[in-house]
């Protein structure tokens, strides 16, 4: 299932979801210029939702894999750990480093179950408060396996209808508040600041001198944006509290927690249903080039996840998968806006001058032919790392 949202909504998309007890991942998809007339106008780029049995495990925006979103709730725990040191290695879902960080944490003892609940269900209701407001956008459902290990889920309609009265809320704040994430700061003039309830004067200043995005504090304090944006309105109109547009910077949180996967060295993703082959494929370019970082995937219904957050410098697909084909992955890449220019190889074990053009038409940009020498895949990667 895929489509715009000028064809459907995403009320139907998930009433559907969830109607139909679906297991699978939904990717929603908003280009800048796609962003008019929405209710957030600066909130663009794409999210993940996770579904099993129609009910939703988990979300997430394109910045999950610098782990700022989980730091911040666990601040209010009062967790801090570096979340960019811990080891992954272990867990099959380290293509989505926050989850992984969570399941880490909970076998650490450092969170309790009750408190990942209760995190994941605030990502969740974030998720569904921005991909709610857009009017316009790309989506594709994947129907596929479930994402594993299990931590919680949550039903559909509930969280729909949480997700509908507070949007409502928020469109009576649009005069003075834009956007979840315009940072806001108490105002330098004593007199003003002093209007501002002591409480949340003493939590905002044990949280920074400078200005803090509004979408943080809720995190900060595990309450729903409207709540917090209603609670603080009166003092941003009275002046007390002031409010900056989202794109400025005014020395908000340091974003100095980097993807787990932010390496200098060039990284290929290798998509074979054949784990054999890909290992092959692993062991043939990094035993020549320590500055080749290959992963290895074998289900092409996680692609596009992984893919996302990689963003590799070259993708190598096999053209024959179940589920999905590799013609079908790679009309999915050359649709999506972030991840449109980079390189693809098709792998295939077919020759003919048809399978080739098949390959180009989906928007594949170069074909190697099963079996390959090592060093006819290595002149090939390196042709393309070159160039990105």
């Amino acid at each position: 299932m895929q489509g715009t949202l000028n064809e459907i909504d995403l009320r139907s998309i998930l009433r559907l979801i969830a109607l139909g007890q679906r297991t699978g991942e939904l990717f929603v998809e908003v280009y800048p210029h796609q962003g008019r007339g929405r209710i957030l106008p600066d909130k663009v780029g794409y999210w993940f939702l996770f579904f099993v049995d129609g009910k939703l495990v988990y979300a997430a925006d394109q910045d999950c894999g610098k782990l700022l979103r989980l730091q911040d709730y666990l601040r209010h725990h009062d967790i801090a750990i570096p979340l960019g040191e811990m080891e992954l290695e272990s867990l099959a879902l380290n293509h989505i480093p926050e989850y992984a960080c969570l399941w880490q944490l909970l076998s650490k003892n450092i969170l309790t179950p009750p408190q990942a609940h209760r995190i994941v269900l605030g990502m969740v209701q974030e998720v569904l408060f921005d991909v709610l407001s857009l009017r316009q956008g790309n989506f594709v459902f994947a129907l596929g396996s479930a994402l594993e290990p299990a931590l919680t889920s949550f039903p559909v309609t509930p969280l729909l209808a949480q997700a509908g009265q507070q949007i409502q809320a928020w469109k009576q704040l649009y005069l003075r508040i834009q956007s979840p994430d315009q940072p806001m700061a108490i105002a330098k003039d004593p007199a003003l600041a002093n209007k501002i309830p002591a409480k949340f004067a003493q939590h905002f200043r044990s949280w920074t001198d400078e200005a803090i995005p509004l979408r943080q504090i809720s995190r900060y304090l595990q309450k729903n944006l409207p709540a917090i944006a209603h609670g603080l309105y009166p003092y941003i109109e009275s002046g007390a509290i002031e409010i900056f547009p989202a794109h400025e910077s005014h020395g908000g949180a340091d974003p100095a927690w980097e993807t787990l996967t932010d390496h200098t060295i060039h990284k290929v993703v290798c998509l074979d249903d054949d784990y054999a082959i890909g290992k092959q494929i692993e062991l043939f370019l990094t035993s020549q080039n320590p500055n080749c970082e290959v992963v290895v995937l074998q289900d092409p219904l996680q692609a596009m996840t992984t893919l996302l957050t990689l963003q590799p410098d070259l993708i190598l697909c096999d053209i024959t998968m179940p589920h999905l084909d590799g013609y079908e992955i790679c009309r999915m890449i050359r649709h999506s806006q972030h991840l449109r220019a980079i390189p693809i190889i098709m792998l295939t074990g077919k020759e003919a001058y048809l399978d080739r053009l098949l390959a180009r038409m989906a928007g594949a940009t170069d074909y190697l032919t099963k079996p390959f020498t090592q060093q006819e895949l290595i002149s090939l990667v390196e042709s393309y790392c070159k160039k990105s």
